[in-house]
């Protein structure tokens, strides 16, 4: 059995890439030029006809054409490595409140991080209550660090990459969580920081 994730630099992969990195899941990893456009060719759209990364090919499932499962959108591909490649039990209820918090990073956060009009809009809310959120210290889903808080930690480091002149001091448990992250050191291998 085999994974293996297809990337480009400044796309999604590094949520992924992270998980995979700090559960020490094994994989191979595909990094395509986006210059030249390999996303777009016949080989690669044959994994994601969308030809966005990331994507994930899993062997060790069998999709409905016969083939080797093919997963895009990073939501996916985190719930898809959580369930099937972690290695932790997680309950059905468990498993939900996972996939509630890719879909809130995907969709809502991205948004209100990265569309103007949104961000004006929506940012000081949804900082207000992840603040909230977070200030307990612990993880978003169950008892162990897992592919929600990969999604939104990985967006919320954005913050100071993208946005550095964003006053987050009214958010004290957000700027915890940005810095904790900022020195995993899964994170920081998958960011090249190191």
């Amino acid at each position: 059995m085999s994974l293996t994730l297809y990337g480009a630099p400044r796309t999604r992969v590094s949520m992924p890439r992270w998980y995979l990195e700090e559960k020490g899941i094994a994989h191979e990893l595909v990094m395509l030029d986006l210059a030249a456009q390999e996303h777009r060719q016949p080989p690669y759209r044959a994994i994601n006809p969308f030809g966005k990364l990331p994507a994930l090919v899993d062997d060790g499932f069998q999709a409905p054409d016969g083939g080797p499962l093919k997963l895009f959108e990073s939501g996916a591909i985190l719930q898809h490595l959580e369930d099937h490649h972690s290695g932790e039990d997680r309950t059905a209820a468990e498993r939900s409140l996972t996939s509630q918090w890719l879909l809130f990073a995907n969709a809502t956060l991205a948004i209100a991080l990265f569309v103007p009009s949104n961000r004006e809009r929506e940012f000081p809310r949804l900082m207000e209550e992840l603040n909230r959120q977070l200030g307990s210290g612990g993880p978003l889903v169950g008892n162990r660090w897992g592919a929600a808080d990969c999604a939104v930690s990985a967006y919320l480091a954005y913050l100071p990459m993208f946005f550095p002149q964003e006053d987050l001091t009214p958010y004290p448990a957000v700027q915890e969580l940005i810095t904790a992250t900022q020195h995993r050191p899964a994170y920081r291998r998958v960011m090249g920081l190191d």
